[in-house]
């Protein structure tokens, strides 16, 4: 039987700790690129904002209004993940 002790095939036992390990260190990695991604489209909608300046026009108030509840969405996403993933901060 291969299972035997005495057999000559060895028996080969799963790592499911190392697994698991693996696994949390791909979902840090994952989460740390989507803070860097976020954190670049906050960049962004500051540096729109300030070229938007004070609005002249309805298109540019309705810009300016967009890019600030973008801007707050983002950072409120930010903010959730970083709490869920203390190791993160």
């Amino acid at each position: 039987m291969p299972n035997d002790p005495d057999s000559a095939e060895r028996l080969v036992i799963p790592d499911f700790a190392f697994d698991r390990h693996q696994g949390h260190v791909q979902r840090l990695r994952e989460t740390r690129i989507r803070l860097a991604k976020l954190e670049a489209d906050i960049a962004y909608f500051q540096a729109r904002l300030e070229l938007i300046g004070e609005p002249t026009s309805s298109n540019r108030a309705a810009q300016r209004k967009l890019f600030t509840l973008l801007h707050k969405a983002v950072a409120k996403e930010i903010l959730d993940t970083r709490r869920h993933h203390a190791e993160l901060r």
